[in-house]
């Protein structure tokens, strides 16, 4: 699903935290948001799944104007805060949410599974959330985040806190779902994780400084690093990912 963000701007008490953004984000890439905090990166997440409204201008999926009920089921993301209940088990937050999603009980049982190997935790899936170190509830909501096969997978700092061994065992299984046409949109202040996506935006002050294909912002780094960007870009401008 292919998402068209057209000069979104958003304030919240006439403070504006994005100013006149638009990118296309197209099926089957990663795209990563690279900002610092406060640079806008989670608050243009939840305009385009449709949480918040923008002030100006539109976000469409395929077309539909978001915020749509049609798209929900659509969506999946994970928020960089702790979203699953303390009071409950890995496995009943999985389930309890899999209801939400209507999932049927053979193909949540079969997915669940399938999830917790590949973030390490099919051993753990009795552990009370509460009794989780931080680097296990990520992994944990990175797992619910994916049980109902979502078309745009919606990410905010998904490997914080994650040991290595696993990190890239994500990013495979990311890799994979992009091959199958999911749309994918992180943030992450991880710098090496952004040579694992197709295109980057760098935001500050609520604008986009530069986006381009990763390939593309590595050629235009002096050394390399696409953290460079952020000190050599001084015209701001909204481009569209190629």
């Amino acid at each position: 699903m292919s998402i068209e963000i057209t000069n979104v701007s958003k304030k919240f008490h006439k403070i504006t935290v994005l100013d006149e953004v638009s990118l296309i984000l197209k099926s089957g890439k990663i795209s990563c948001l690279l900002g610092a905090s406060g640079s806008g990166k989670t608050t243009l997440l939840r305009i385009i799944m449709g949480a918040i409204p923008a002030s100006t201008g539109k976000v469409e999926i395929d077309g539909i104007t978001v915020p749509s009920r049609e798209l929900l089921a659509q969506i999946g993301f994970m928020p960089q805060q702790e979203a699953l209940y303390p009071e409950l088990t890995i496995w009943q937050n999985m389930k309890f949410f899999a209801g939400i999603q209507n999932l049927k009980n053979d193909a949540f049982t079969s997915q669940a599974h399938r999830l917790l190997k590949i973030v390490g935790l099919e051993q753990e899936k009795n552990k009370l959330i509460r009794n989780c170190s931080g680097g296990m509830i990520k992994r944990a909501s990175l797992a619910t985040t994916l049980l109902h096969h979502p078309r745009i997978l919606i990410l905010d700092e998904p490997t914080v806190g994650i040991d290595p061994v696993l990190r890239r065992q994500i990013w495979h299984y990311l890799k994979s779902l992009k091959n199958q046409g999911i749309t994918i949109i992180i943030t992450t202040h991880v710098m090496d994780e952004v040579t694992e996506c197709d295109n980057a935006a760098l935001l500050r002050g609520g604008k986009i400084l530069m986006a381009d294909s990763v390939t593309n912002l590595i050629a235009k780094s002096p050394d390399g690093k696409i953290e460079d960007l952020f000190f050599l870009k001084n015209k701001e401008e909204s481009l569209c990912f190629q």
